[in-house]
């Protein structure tokens, strides 16, 4: 049955669509669910991955049926690629994450009848390895950061960067490793401050210190 010249349904093209798509989510959410958000705690990072995954991969399945080019599909990694949020910069582990979801949707929507169905499950195997391997094997600290509106001005010198660290770390609790100073407003004494630390040494700080006061508590 057609209207307007279109097919109302084709089963075995609707069925193809189904479990291409359902693959790519699985994988998607396997790298981005379990490996990623395990990891970083970001629940609006996680919701845009899944969006753009679905969106990317649905419009390349689809472009892909009326004789899609392979520059178009390049054209769109690299326009999702140079994205810029204009509220905020996205971190870096973030934008690689991204490259990684744009580029899972768009091999498992393009992947044609030349390339079979083993070599598209092995390729999105070893992008998932890779992942976990650089995330849990490989034991990598993971550094995160904040922006702090910071008032002493005058331990902004670079002189006086140690005595900033310590003041940073005695206000936060954060062990930090290391301090970037932006933004410099001399009419108010404020600077803008980044702290970068990692999450694994201040978590297990704070399970030490948990561990001391229960045994104090005991005693």
């Amino acid at each position: 049955m057609e209207l307007f010249d279109i097919k109302i349904i084709q089963v075995e093209e609707l069925l193809e669509l189904l479990i291409r798509f359902i693959f790519n989510f699985i994988v998607i959410f396997i790298a981005i669910r379990l490996l990623y958000y395990k990891v970083r705690r970001r629940r609006d990072y996680l919701f845009t991955y899944f969006l753009i995954s679905t969106t990317v991969f649905l419009l390349c399945y689809l472009l892909e049926s009326v004789k899609l080019q392979l520059g178009f599909a390049l054209g769109l990694f690299a326009i999702f690629g140079i994205i810029r949020y204009r509220t905020r910069q996205i971190p870096i582990k973030e934008m690689t994450y991204l490259f990684l979801v744009i580029g899972i949707s768009v091999i498992n929507a393009l992947a044609n009848k030349k390339i079979s169905y083993a070599e598209l499950f092995a390729t999105n195997a070893i992008v998932l390895i890779i992942t976990y391997g650089l995330e849990r094997m490989m034991m990598l600290k993971h550094e995160s950061s904040k922006s702090i509106l910071y008032e002493k001005i005058e331990l902004i010198k670079p002189e006086n960067r140690s005595e900033l660290k310590k003041d940073l770390e005695e206000r936060t609790g954060l062990i930090i490793n290391r301090v970037e100073v932006g933004k410099i407003d001399f009419l108010k004494d404020t600077a803008r401050v980044n702290i970068y630390y990692y999450e694994d040494e201040n978590l297990a700080d704070d399970a030490d210190n948990y561990q001391t006061s229960s045994d104090d508590d005991d005693d």
